[in-house]
């Protein structure tokens, strides 16, 4: 045992040693932006006064550059529209220079940016057997009738059914990052398909039948804002960060003032705890959740023993044959590592990450490292975790001769669950049983796979393991792909959809809302690369992108209106109940979000205060609005009006202020109250009675810790005012000091 220590200390010194000398020592340009703030020339502007401000901004970097040459060959973006400033390629130290000019209000790395939808629309309630009600808010809307959605994502795929019209398109701050580019990127058409997807679901024709078978951001809202679109679909997301270093949050401002709604995905980093992004309060973000449709494919082994789990696949095993059963451990090559992509990038579950081949080997090393380690240890002799590094069915880990006419067990992690499957086949398997990992859990996935396949959770995967080691000939089928409808629980939160605190803010509640996004079908790109990459054999796709909430955009004349109801009983992956981290104010109905009752109103003068409260100064916060502003006193975030109350840290007792509107007919909301536990909540007034439609009254909710049962977590309540017809809910989020 003392040898093994001290091997494994050796391998550490040399894996540190070398990983120093793989650090660069030289100093490069990197992509950033460089944020003015907003324009005063109005909406109707003149060519002569973008090129205007193109000019100024060539000035401006020449003070630092040295020429106006260098400032031009530099900038690669600049935004003249509505959002003022420019995308450059700079070295740090002039970035840090320009970031102390007091016309700059901010200087960050322009960041890739990660992408984060049939049954989903009868699941909500806008249709039944196919058919449209009358009371359907697709016919009280009609069908978002002369509604201009912008959507930045990854383009759009035209030919398809749901689009029955060459565009802009964002590419350049993509490329500063990973290098250049091929001519296929030099056009909005989407090639990766993440785009069609979501606009299709927001906005697509119906199509009968259908079935399945990092631009530069500032740039295009500034765009999109020009071109008057009425809601922006925003499918991307990255690492929370203060608001004016964040590109997604300044576009999200700037469209706002301009009456856009700005609807964007939590993200797909959960289900761990403050993971979400897109966290700024004036934007609707919107986490994932199933509906009550599975497309159950079922494994059978040699022993009798059945699992349920899910699949896509058109590929059928012949009959009731059983077939020799193989986990990827056993199948592995000889020499095959646990990462053996060569390649510069990591494509997962549809994210393009670049990886600087340093790090990448860094994190090789450490991971090589980490399983030598553990396997060296006598305490740790039982764990999995070496046979786990080479259980992922990754590119060039497969021995064909031991996978050849046999169904592969996989794990589920690193690389996208349909490479996988493409590996498994590639390898000559004839079908491939996906395990979850203890992270996923419950969580199963329905992909188009290339081959007979079937995703199963991680507690059957362990029986499915369990067996393989129990006999010297495991045998195993998969039967045909069946749907079935009306599946319990529904909803049920995506393991993947990030999850709050907010990391920046943590008294604004995020996710605000969840609606479906998984196994959702939509349209598709028709680009024969991601056809084979997918397995895709037919123009639309099914897919879990949290993206797929633009559900909630079909409804987005109502979405400053909305607020949505909590369906009770909403689990996440482990089965227990999910809670507001999750959810945020609950699942979205959108044909009662039409008559909502009382709302909480929020303006662009609400957020200005709202940063001012956060200690954005004046000059910036002017800057930003190309217009004088003062912070005229100060509030406290606990009575910032969102539809939401969430204390992160609560001493004592406190006093919170909400103003609600009402938005329907006269009446007297009365408030009833779910008490989180270890806190009382008191209401002032107890009841609210309103004469007419736009009539506000004002509230206040005392909440203090009960000392013997306070509890040092979260905890969660709620409340809700209601005149016998209207429920208008708000989730109470409070964590004792």
């Amino acid at each position: 045992m003392q040898m093994r220590l001290s091997n494994a200390t050796l391998c550490l010194v040399t894996f540190i040693v070398f990983s120093l000398l793989q650090t660069p020592t030289f100093a490069s340009k990197r992509s950033y932006v460089v944020y003015l703030g907003g324009h005063s020339h109005g909406i109707e502007s003149s060519s002569v006064d973008l090129d205007t401000v193109t000019d100024s901004h060539y000035d401006f970097l020449r003070t630092f550059l040295g020429s106006h040459e260098h400032a031009r060959e530099a900038i690669f973006y600049s935004y003249t529209r509505h959002i003022n400033g420019f995308a450059a390629n700079l070295d740090d130290e002039i970035a840090a220079e320009i970031a102390r000019h007091p016309k700059v209000v901010s200087v960050f790395l322009n960041k890739g940016r990660k992408l984060h939808t049939t049954r989903s629309w009868e699941f909500l309630g806008l249709e039944q057997n196919g058919l449209v009600p009358s009371s359907s808010i697709w016919n009280k809307t009609r069908y978002g009738e002369d509604t201009i959605i912008g959507n930045l994502d990854t383009g759009v795929w035209p030919e398809s059914k749901s689009f029955s019209d060459d565009g802009k398109v964002f590419h350049k701050g993509y490329a500063a990052t990973v290098g250049k580019l091929n001519s296929s990127f030099d056009t909005p058409r989407d090639k990766e398909g993440h785009g069609t997807h979501t606009l299709s679901t927001a906005g697509g024709n119906m199509v009968p039948k259908a079935s399945v078978f990092g631009f530069d951001i500032l740039a295009a809202f500034d765009v999109a804002i020009h071109d008057g679109v009425d809601v922006l679909s925003v499918s991307l997301g990255g690492e929370p960060t203060a608001f004016f270093n964040d590109s997604v949050a300044i576009g999200s401002f700037h469209a706002i003032k301009h009456g856009i709604v700005v609807v964007c995905s939590a993200g797909n980093s959960g289900p761990a705890y403050g993971t979400v992004s897109n966290i700024a309060p004036w934007e609707i973000t919107v986490g994932a959740s199933t509906m009550d449709r599975v497309f159950s494919s079922i494994v059978v082994l040699g022993n009798s023993m059945r699992f349920k789990g899910q699949s896509l696949s058109d590929k059928v095993l012949p009959g009731k044959k059983l077939f020799p059963l193989i986990s990827a451990v056993d199948a592995k090559l000889a020499n095959a590592s646990i990462e053996t992509r060569k390649d510069r990038t990591l494509v997962n579950s549809g994210t393009l990450v670049s990886v600087i081949p340093t790090v990448l080997t860094h994190f090789i090393l450490y991971y090589m490292y980490l399983c030598m380690l553990i396997s060296s240890l006598h305490a740790y002799k039982h764990a999995d975790l070496p046979r786990l590094c080479r259980t992922l069915c990754q590119a060039g880990a497969i021995d064909p001769k031991k996978a050849t006419g046999k169904i592969l067990v996989c794990l589920r992690g690193q690389n996208a669950r349909v490479d996988k499957g493409e590996q498994a086949a590639l390898a000559g398997a004839v079908g491939m049983i996906l395990a979850n990992n203890n992270l996923t859990g419950n969580e199963i996935i329905a992909d188009a796979h290339l081959l007979p396949a079937s995703h199963i959770n991680y507690t059957n995967g362990l029986a499915v393991f369990a067996y393989i080691k129990s006999t010297k000939h495991p045998m195993a089928r998969i039967t045909l792909v069946t749907t079935q409808i009306g599946t319990k629980p529904a909803p049920f939160m995506a393991a993947f959809s990030s999850k709050g605190p907010n990391t920046i803010t943590p008294e604004i509640l995020k996710p605000d809302i969840t609606a479906p996004g998984v196994s959702v079908i939509a349209a598709y790109t028709g680009a024969e690369g991601q056809r084979i990459k997918i397995s895709i054999s037919a123009e639309f796709s099914s897919t879990l992108y949290p993206a797929l909430r633009c559900h909630v955009l079909m409804f987005q004349e109502l979405l400053a209106f909305l607020n949505p109801f909590i369906l009770s009983g909403v689990l996440q992956q482990s089965y227990i109940e999910a809670g507001p981290f999750n959810y945020g104010a609950g699942h979205v109905q959108p044909n009662r979000a039409m008559d909502p009752g009382l709302v909480y109103d929020l303006t662009s003068k609400d957020y200005l205060k709202f940063l001012c409260t956060l200690g954005y100064n004046e000059t910036l916060i002017s800057a930003f609005l190309q217009e004088p502003y003062e912070c005229r006193g100060s509030i406290s975030l606990a009575n910032f009006n969102y539809p939401s109350i969430t204390i992160p840290k609560l001493v004592g007792s406190i006093t919170v202020t909400r103003t609600v509107k009402n938005v329907g007919p006269p009446g007297t909301y009365r408030a009833q109250v779910r008490k989180p536990m270890g806190i009382s909540v008191y209401v002032k007034p107890r009841k609210l009675k309103f004469k007419k439609v736009g009539e506000e009254k004002t509230f206040k909710v005392n909440l203090k810790v009960k000392k013997a049962d306070a509890v040092e977590e979260y905890v969660y309540g709620q409340l809700i005012w209601s005149d016998g017809i209207h429920y208008v809910r708000s989730p109470i989020v409070v964590k004792a000091a």
